[in-house]
């Protein structure tokens, strides 16, 4: 099933491409500075319709100031501009009477009084070079007028969204996305880009992610994430803009939300809420595929159907959830440049779930079987409140303050019933197991950065602190019943109470001075202290059947245990930054001490470490859209206080664990290499990137099986574990006139080796998942927007244990949107999703075709929308996977959201700079 399909995909490609296809023309010249005759670097060179102003094509000339566009149009005449920061426009009207035209050399003047300032405003480039920032002019990029800043986003070039919301710029991961500069309820990338609106864009701005002190210094950043701007227009900056959306279904099904924001200059009041039992946080209203649970988004999303804001969770998971959310943010700046961000947040997820498991576990001499059942129900709220104030006291000297309180509670139900069988199918033990837990979580924290520079050559001193603080605490009731078959037949039950009051403490303190050595090469000195510390007191009481409560002391299975992790780290590099190449090279001695104590069994282990730390990074800038970067680094990772705890955990009678105090920390070299490249001629992007993790002394599990294939798991550590992944991929954009099709090849590799224990004998274990991948997506005069997509997963387990046979695997994905805008005011849009795993246990549905379709009409001067949403139309959804680890193989099925029809209402309000209507917000 899955070749048809494939082929079809092919097809449509060939066919796009073939009615895109048309006489090209090259218009080539070279780019000047009039005064010093020499040539400009990243000039912005472009081409415009005569008749409406409709920008063509687009390019950047290189360091020798020469450039080429290509384009493919039916004009004859077209208008040619040239913009570069501090000189004056250059226009030119250009006949296309040949397909290759070369212009004479193009003498560019200073911009010299204030008539030619207004002429630079007047005149926007789509695209402007600002040494490591790419701004894009959003009114040079045409789109529907209802587009949301997503659909803005998704026309830029070497920018790519894939279908769980996850923004890319040139292979590079977007972390951050701001709105004038500051953060839009948190740093998530989703809430801005999904309901703010295109025309009230001014520019977007794409930049490396940098720390609050890399951006004050001016310090090269080594970041390889970046971050988003949306630069608002200055008429849109005022006023009050919104949406209220009430909708109904089928099986009970419901979503209300609602999102609201005022604006007034540099202060921002933002709010919303939501409630639904559909998945969905309630915010991914973009005009298709809003209200469609797991499909549509929200603020952040994966294929289970979870999502988060701002950190917080919301709804998804397992199973079928109701959440609930509010939220207000506010922003500030003052004319003392004091600026002030805060927000809360509220949320409730109220889930249940059913699921069934089938898992074949590897022995050293074969393996035996468990089947098990279970349904759970959750009910969790959380609070967060978060805010950051900044005081710039002068030019050379800035304070930040960010305190944080998140305030969490939860009430979790659980029961289960497991079975295991031998390889013949007898049944060698059975246990059933009920579990309710009430928590509480407190965690504060706070960020302190105190930055100051001297003088002009890049001198400063920064320092950092950080804290946190948690505090757990928590009843757990379990009961359990545990049957174990065969010569010897028991039955062993549990009635236990478990409280748990654990605490954890962590500060951090950095001090770095720069001392500039001569132009652009400078010394770094440093320091870093770090003490983490936690308690965890966990008391278990036996139910007395005479008292009839729970009051039996467990002395056995209780725990007091103190860990304590502190490091100190000096350190001394040196950095050379040029705007092209920029080098850094850090190294310093770790010195570690972890230390934990056990009051109850009375036990003590201290152990010391030194290691050498080093952090390296080069980047090098080969030219204008090209460049290869590479980093080396090394870190620690101390173990948790679970997996030192010397207790057994019980909650599973048939796999207990019980921690080791004796653990080492975990030592990890880290080495990351990328090279990227964007033609702005040919509107294509290259990009590759490798990630390798080498770890010694990795903190795995040791299981022990007795004769019964009752489970005992605790922790030791090995040598020589590997994690690598990379890929590979190719876009590339070609546009004609009204119509334009954009395509993405990829290649991604993980490969993993492991080491594990079965039965006290070790083995490795290397996985490796190969994935290629193919997505397309082609626009027609903005009323068709067609977007097929296709993926295959190639899994491979090799175990190093002779008996056990090595496993391979396929997950095919195949994907088709199509949204068309036609006739006016009517959206019509279908999502379809073809799935299918090869190799899944008999029982289980290997593949299903999920179907989303809507149909929105725009009414009251396009200020409301009625929609009618079908979710999984065919009623094939299904949770399916197949899940392979170093000593199980699992096929797992759970509660899925499944078909429901919905009819909803969205009312927008706006009102910008004093006119109603002047806005639209999704």
């Amino acid at each position: 099933m899955n070749k048809p399909i494939t082929v079809l995909l092919i097809i449509c490609i060939s066919l796009f491409a073939t009615k895109l296809s048309a006489q090209e023309f090259e218009v080539k010249g070279k780019i000047i500075d009039n005064t010093t005759k020499t040539p400009l670097e990243s000039a912005t060179v472009y081409l415009e319709s005569i008749k409406d102003t409709t920008l063509i094509t687009y390019t950047i000339s290189d360091k020798n100031g020469v450039f080429e566009l290509a384009t493919r149009t039916k004009l004859k005449e077209v208008n040619l501009f040239v913009t570069f920061n501090g000189f004056q426009t250059y226009k030119k009207k250009i006949s296309l009477n040949k397909s290759v035209l070369q212009l004479p050399a193009i003498n560019m003047e200073p911009a010299s009084n204030e008539l030619d300032a207004v002429q630079l405003v007047a005149i926007r480039a789509p695209i402007t070079v600002k040494k490591d920032t790419l701004e894009f002019n959003a009114d040079s990029f045409k789109a529907r007028p209802d587009a949301t800043v997503e659909d803005l986003i998704k026309k830029l070039p070497g920018v790519e969204i894939d279908s769980e919301g996850k923004i890319t710029v040139n292979g590079q991961e977007v972390n951050k996305i701001l709105v004038n500069g500051k953060p839009f309820f948190g740093n998530d990338p989703n809430i801005a880009i999904k309901n703010l609106t295109k025309e009230i864009v001014d520019k977007i701005q794409v930049t490396s992610t940098k720390s609050e002190s890399e951006e004050f210094t001016g310090k090269k950043g080594t970041s390889e994430e970046k971050t988003i701007n949306i630069e608002l227009k200055e008429d849109q900056n005022k006023g009050f803009f919104g949406r209220a959306t009430v909708s109904g279904g089928t099986d009970e099904r419901y979503a209300v939300s609602g999102i609201g924001n005022y604006f007034n200059d540099k202060q921002r009041i933002s709010v919303l809420a939501s409630k639904n039992n559909i998945n969905s946080s309630g915010f991914s209203f973009d005009e298709i595929y809003d209200m469609m649970g797991n499909t549509g988004g929200g603020v952040s999303w994966s294929g289970n159907g979870s999502f988060s804001v701002g950190g917080l969770n919301f709804g998804g998971g397992q199973g079928i959830t109701t959440s609930s959310n509010a939220g207000i943010s506010f922003v500030d700046e003052y004319e003392d440049k004091t600026e002030i961000i805060a927000d809360y947040f509220f949320s409730r997820a109220d889930s249940e779930n059913e699921s069934r498991v089938e898992r074949e576990n590897i022995l050293p001499d074969g393996s035996f079987f468990t089947n098990s059942t279970s349904t759970s129900t959750n009910l969790n709220d959380s609070h967060r409140a978060t805010a950051e104030l900044q005081f710039e006291i002068d030019s050379t000297f800035k304070v930040v303050v960010a305190p944080s309180y998140r305030f969490t509670e939860g009430d979790n139900f659980s029961s289960r019933s497991e079975e295991s069988l031998d390889d013949e199918g007898t049944l060698l033990n059975r246990g059933d197991s009920e579990n309710r837990t009430e928590s509480e979580r407190r965690n504060f924290g706070s960020d302190i950065d105190v930055i100051k520079k001297f003088g002009s050559k890049g001198a400063y001193l920064s320092m950092n602190l950080t804290n946190t603080i948690i505090n757990n605490t928590s009843d757990n009731f379990l009961n359990t019943t545990n049957e174990i078959f065969g010569a010897t037949p028991s039955t062993e039950t549990r009635d236990q109470l478990t409280d748990i009051d654990a605490k954890e403490n962590s500060i951090s303190a950095d001090i770095e001075y720069r001392i500039p050595l001569k132009e652009k090469l400078f010394l770094d000195l440093n320091y870093r202290f770090a003490n983490r510390r936690e308690r965890n007191d966990k008391q278990v009481f036996d139910f007395d059947n005479i008292t009839n409560q729970y009051d039996d002391f467990n002395e056995t299975l209780s725990s007091d245990l103190k860990v304590n992790f502190q490091t100190h780290l000096p350190r001394i590099g040196v950095n050379y930054e040029s705007e092209k190449l920029y080098l850094s090279f850090n190294t310093g001695l770790l010195f570690s001490e972890l230390k934990n104590e056990e009051f109850i069994q009375n036990t003590s282990v201290t152990s010391n470490f030194t290691d050498v730390n080093v952090n390296t990074y080069m980047r090098y800038r080969i030219k204008q859209g090209m460049s290869v970067s590479l980093n080396y680094n090394t870190n620690t990772q101390a173990p948790s206080a679970q997996q030192l705890q010397p207790v057994a955990n019980v909650s599973n009678p048939l796999n207990i664990t019980v921690g080791n105090p004796n653990l080492n920390r975990e030592f990890n070299h880290r080495l990351y290499a990328n090279f990227n490249n964007y033609d702005f001629k040919s509107k294509s992007g290259f990009f590759v990137w490798l990630s390798a993790t080498f770890t010694n002394d990795k903190i795995v599990p040791l299981s022990i099986t007795d004769e019964n294939r009752i489970r005992t798991t605790t922790y030791t550590n090995v040598d020589g574990v590997i994690r690598t992944n990379g890929g590979v991929s190719y876009s590339k954009t070609i546009k004609r006139d009204s119509s334009s099709v954009r395509f993405r090849v990829g290649l991604y590799n993980n490969y993993n080796k492991e080491f594990n224990f079965s039965n006290g004998v070790k083995f490795s274990t290397k996985r490796n998942a190969l994935t290629p991948s193919v997505r397309m997506t082609y626009n027609y005069r903005e009323v068709l927007e067609i977007e097929p997509n296709y993926s295959v997963s190639l899994n491979s387990t090799q175990y190093s244990l002779d008996n056990l046979n090595n496993e391979t695997f396929q997950n095919h994905n195949v994907g088709l949107r199509t949204t068309t805008f036609w006739p006016k005011n009517i959206v019509f849009g279908n999502d379809l999703r073809y799935t299918y795993q090869s190799n899944v246990a008999p029982g289980f549905k290997r593949g299903a075709l999920f179907w989303n379709m809507s149909l929105g009409v725009k009414i009251l001067k396009d200020k409301g929308t009625i929609k009618l949403t079908a979710y999984d139309l065919l009623d094939q959804n299904i949770n399916t996977r197949r899940s392979v680890t170093a000593d199980f193989i699992q096929d797992s099925q759970s509660t899925v959201l499944q078909r429901y029809f919905m009819l909803g209402f969205t009312y927008k309000i706006n009102k910008v700079g004093g006119k109603k209507g002047g806005m639209k917000f999704m």
